[in-house]
């Protein structure tokens, strides 16, 4: 048998060319993070362009535009951290993909902040220090731009650590830390505030409260029933023409008040008619859907799919007309300061200042996003379209109501308690429901229902729907969030006075 040929091909040459490729391989991974902040420092640099061309004839030029820059920075950091609020929901239960879920976000998160996120402005901006009690408007200026740059650092190391704070505490915490620095404690209107940390209690306790109910509705109704596509059918568009109407009453009342004034009543009136429109529209398309779909949890899930992405796109809108505040706030009073003007609740907000905060957490979104929408969307409970589609609409649902009231909630706080109050009413639920019980004989023909309820310790723990592990977590982070930031903008105040006071 004679030799083999020689092989013409150099071993040591494509190693080397694997080398190589997995080199540029590894060094676009590792340049991903810093395309992001370079394309965050355009941004930051584009909001000081942007101010410029508004104020360029205003007093104090300089400060405005780092105000600005401020701004831009905080903006996007709310971005980053809250959009798991918004979509962490939809893309938990793999409803939407998360390219899809960033640009739906972005989107409704600018209509949001532009048509009606000037509402909660003047809370942040002259609810919570008397400026009054300041000695000069340029003093208070500048507890305004210690607390831009204290919460922005803040919520930059929060959402680098993976922890999904509320930005509204780290705001309201510099404001508070920077202002008692300035003025003493007297400078604070504590009932105001009083007023705002109640809403903080209730708002992730409502949230969690409407997703429990609306879950219960859902399981009650439709699905622990034999004829569980037929219920969907009927139900479904009334779901989502109740959730259209409510916004766009919403929208008319509050959203259009720059535009046109209408009052609460023309509003309802105008959303019942905009739910009876959805609902003719919905109902024949959900029937097409459900066509063919055999009677079973998964058919149910790719029915949902469609409310959950429409709840994700207002709860979107939500958070914009709700959190811009948290940026245009400061920034608000700050231009308000420097010009020799009160910072009231009649104070005018301008286009420019609201869209510095609206493109802002838009580009957060798209830029740094990801890194949190798991831990909400897959961490805490295990989500499907159903109970996504209510954790969505419950928390849009107390974001607007508090948006309506003029209360800065955090959204955080709201999404968060909606999804922990999905995973707690399903562990009642599973151990107590009857109704559960009684579906499950008739699907396996099981008699021994003591069995499915009556668990040792050990077993219910190791069946415990909801990840205790990241509610104790997340608890410690917003306890930490008011007092952290506070500090932080205290001495930063500090560090500022004595340098341009």
């Amino acid at each position: 048998m004679g030799k083999p040929l020689p092989s013409l091909e150099k071993p040591t040459l494509d190693k080397d060319l694997d080398k190589v490729t997995f080199a540029e391989e590894a060094s676009h991974h590792v340049l991903k993070p810093w395309a992001g902040l370079g394309l965050g420092l355009i941004f930051v640099l584009s909001s000081m362009l942007f101010a410029a061309a508004y104020i360029s004839e205003q007093p104090a030029f300089l400060m405005i535009i780092a105000a600005a820059a401020l701004a831009g920075y905080m903006a996007m950091n709310i971005g980053a951290n809250d959009v798991t609020n918004n979509v962490g929901a939809a893309v938990g239960s793999k409803a939407i993909t998360m390219t899809t879920a960033l640009v739906i976000a972005a989107i409704f998160e600018i209509a949001g902040a532009v048509f009606a996120g000037g509402r909660v402005v003047s809370t942040i901006g002259g609810g919570i220090i008397n400026t009054a009690v300041m000695p000069t408007g340029e003093v208070y200026a500048w507890v305004m731009m210690a607390a831009l740059l204290s919460a922005a650092v803040w919520i930059n190391i929060a959402t680098w650590s993976g922890a999904p704070i509320s930005t509204t505490h780290s705001i309201i915490g510099g404001i508070l830390g920077a202002g008692i620095a300035a003025a003493g404690v007297s400078a604070v209107h504590w009932w105001s505030l009083a007023g705002i940390a109640a809403s903080w209690m209730v708002s992730p306790l409502l949230g969690g409260g409407i997703a429990a109910a609306l879950l219960a509705f859902i399981k009650i109704f439709i699905t622990y029933r034999d004829d569980r596509i037929t219920r969907a059918v009927f139900w479904m568009p009334i779901l989502i023409a109740a959730m259209t109407g409510a916004f766009t009453a919403y929208f008319s009342v509050i959203g259009l008040e720059n535009v046109i004034h209408l009052n609460l009543s023309t509003g309802i009136y105008i959303g019942l008619a905009v739910a009876l429109a959805t609902l003719l529209i919905t109902r024949p398309w959900i029937r097409r859907q459900a066509k063919g779909l055999e009677d079973r949890n998964q058919s149910l899930r790719k029915l949902f799919k469609a409310p959950l992405i429409l709840s994700a796109a207002l709860l979107s809108f939500a958070h914009g007309a709700n959190d811009v505040s948290n940026v245009v706030g400061p920034l608000s009073a700050i231009v308000a300061s420097v010009n020799g003007l009160a910072v009231s609740d009649t104070t005018a907000v301008p286009l420019w200042e609201i869209l510095i905060g609206a493109l802002g957490i838009s580009c957060g979104i798209l830029l740094f996003g990801p890194k949190l929408i798991r831990v909400v969307g897959q961490e805490i409970t295990k989500l499907n379209p159903m109970r996504a589609f209510c954790v969505a609409l419950a928390t849009a649902t107390t974001v607007l109501i508090a948006t309506a009231l003029g209360l800065p909630v955090s959204t955080t706080h709201t999404a968060v308690g909606a999804v922990f109050g999905i995973g707690f009413f399903r562990e009642w639920f599973t151990r107590n429901s009857k109704l559960r019980l009684e579906y499950v004989r008739r699907k396996t023909g099981q008699t021994d229902f003591q069995r499915l309820i009556e668990e040792s310790p050990d077993e219910r723990h190791r069946r415990q729907l909801v990840r205790r592990s990241h509610f104790m977590t997340i608890i410690a982070a917003w306890v930490i969030t008011v007092p952290a930031s506070a500090l932080l903008s205290a001495g930063v105040y500090v560090l500022f006075a004595a340098i341009f006071i």
